[in-house]
Parts: C-alpha cells; structure tokens; sequence
C-alpha cells in the first residue's frame, strides 16, 4: 500500500489530503528446507505455522522442499518473493537475519545443504530479466546435518518472531 500525503497551506488553515493507493503485490512466501535434518527444514515448519495465520488475498505460501532450479516456473508471475532458510554462520542459534538479494553472490556464504540450488535459481531468473523483489529471511543454526524431525528450542522458539517479520514485510 503506497500512502501520499499532499499539504496545502490556505490561509488560516491546513489542508491535508490522504491519497491511499493500493497496489496490490502478489506476493509468494517461500520456505525451503529438509524436515529430515532438524533445524535445516525451518523454512517448512515457518510456512506450516504461517498457514494458521490470516494472511492478505494476494499472498500465498509454498513448501519449497530444497529449492533449486525446479522451482523457477513456480515462482515467475509473483512481484515479491519473501523465502525463508536455515544458514550456517557465526550467529548464536536462532539468530535471525533479512537480506535482499539481488545477486547469488548477495545469498550468505554459508547457507543450508541446498544453497547452490537457490542461488543458481536467483542467478537464472536475474538473467531473464525475471526477477521480482526478493526478501530472504534467514536463520542461523548450529548444525543443519542431523537428522530428526523436530526443531532444535533455540530455533523453535523463533518461529514466532518469523511469522511475526513475514507479517511485517507484506
């Protein structure tokens, strides 16, 4: 939603006109990852708690299992793409960051087990001239490689705080 505000003086008095313009943006919320290594499926546990959540119309939301290629002609025809991924740093567990990646050089240097997929995917959609806006929330993990199908509590207890940066970002 785009809000102008417009003043103009007129002697002994202000008057403020509000134009509210919405210009919806058909927006896609992504979440990538693998349920079978812990903490790297948060992307899919983020999607499942959005999906109690009322989102606008013009959002929906997709389980992007790994990413990759694949995942490409799904993703064409949205204006804003917001994707949400576990990623190893030198963050404490749980640490959540927003980027905007324009580039795949622009993805953090180590993301989950299947960030080649996404950054080739970002790389062929930015040579087509394809590429919506793109907001990718990531979250920093202490181990993306065991296996188990619950969350690590340091990163179940993020979830909310995701839903609740997702919320804002529409």
């Amino acid at each position: 939603m785009i809000i102008l505000l417009l003043s103009s003086k007129i002697p002994n008095e202000t008057i403020n006109f509000v134009l509210l313009n919405s210009i919806s943006m058909k927006t896609l919320i992504l979440g990538v990852g693998n349920l079978l290594l812990k903490d790297e499926g948060i992307g899919i546990h983020a999607i499942r708690a959005l999906e109690n959540e009322t989102l606008p119309p013009d959002v929906s939301l997709m389980d992007g299992g790994t990413g990759g290629l694949h995942l490409i002609s799904w993703l064409q025809g949205y204006d804003r793409i917001i994707m949400i991924d576990a990623t190893l740093d030198d963050n404490p567990p749980g640490t959540i960051r927003l980027i905007q990646p324009r580039y795949a050089s622009d993805f953090p240097h180590l993301m989950s087990a299947h960030e080649i997929g996404l950054r080739d995917m970002i790389e062929a959609m930015s040579l087509t001239d394809n590429l919506p806006e793109i907001r990718l929330i990531v979250i920093s993990a202490a181990d993306i490689n065991e296996v188990g199908t619950n969350l690590s509590p340091e990163i179940q207890a993020v979830i909310p705080k995701i839903v609740q940066l997702v919320k804002s970002l529409l």
